[in-house]
């Protein structure tokens, strides 16, 4: 079976020899370079290989994609092309959960056999990884994209999250934010990843000589800062004056303004039974 994998097979529905690098799908698809990229069969350190080589291999083309389409985005936003940028927004953020899916095939490889596979890879680091540099210069330049945007508006990020701010600007934050939890999920699969099959310790090198530990702390490294940063600076301005007590009525409160509230906090209530003025709940 091995051997008649590894030549040409013959498809009786188009009734054409398929592996030879002849039919218009495999010259599109460069499928002979593609699936020479592998370490071959007699090559191999162990069967598993294949599956260590396939899987990154794959990472390395869709953190490519995602690099290319956030080029993409930041075109869009300086173009004030927001529903262009938030659909593509949403296409990098589908790429980056599929590759934690794919990241849980590799967990399927127990420690004993990655150990294998280990001896033959030199130094090799994440951090060498050229998709996952590609990603985090591309999201900078996402990051200066939004920054731009804002000035035009004449709105501060602050403002975006203010009740009444604009909702455009409010729901593409939040598309950006997706994609940073999205991405720093794949990271923590991948720690999770190194933490099944070397171990996190502080007497566990990496390949590249730094403790596995440092990656706990590399895997929360937020592409978006400044959207992150935001919320804590919303939750230190927070107060808790304004809100209603625990049992008091609730009757009409999902009518009152913003405005509302406030002037309703003495009374430990909804606006409605404060004496506020808002259109009363439709029954």
């Amino acid at each position: 079976m091995r051997v008649e994998l590894s030549e040409p097979l013959f498809n009786p529905l188009l009734k054409k020899w398929v592996g030879r690098g002849e039919l218009d799908y495999e010259v599109y698809l460069k499928t002979p370079v593609l699936l020479s990229l592998q370490a071959g069969e007699g090559e191999r350190v162990t069967h598993d290989e294949l599956l260590f080589q396939v899987v990154h291999q794959a990472q390395e083309l869709w953190l490519k994609l995602a690099s290319r389409e956030a080029v993409e985005v930041v075109a869009e936003l300086d173009a004030g092309k927001l529903w262009a940028a938030s659909a593509r927004l949403e296409r990098i953020l589908r790429v980056l959960r599929s590759m934690v899916t794919e990241m849980a095939v590799l967990e399927t490889m127990t420690p004993d056999t990655y150990q294998v596979i280990r001896r033959s890879l030199g130094n090799g680091s994440g951090q060498e990884s050229p998709g996952y540099n590609m990603l985090r210069h591309a999201a900078g330049g996402l990051e200066a994209a939004l920054e731009r945007l804002l000035a035009r508006r004449g709105v501060a990020l602050k403002d975006v999250y203010t009740v009444g701010g604009p909702d455009d600007l409010k729901r593409l934050c939040e598309q950006l934010m997706d994609v940073d939890e999205a991405f720093q999920n794949w990271l923590y699969a991948h720690f999770q990843l190194v933490r099944r099959t070397i171990g996190v310790d502080r007497s566990v090198k990496a390949l590249d000589g730094l403790p596995s530990q440092v990656l706990a702390g590399r895997m929360t490294l937020p592409l978006f800062r400044q959207l992150w940063d935001v919320r804590v600076e919303l939750t230190s301005s927070w107060r808790r004056e304004g809100g209603i007590a625990p049992g008091a009525l609730r009757d009409g409160c999902m009518h009152a303004s913003p405005g509302a509230y406030a002037a309703a906090a003495r009374a430990a209530g909804c606006p409605a039974h404060a004496g506020a003025s808002f259109p009363p709940a439709e029954r």
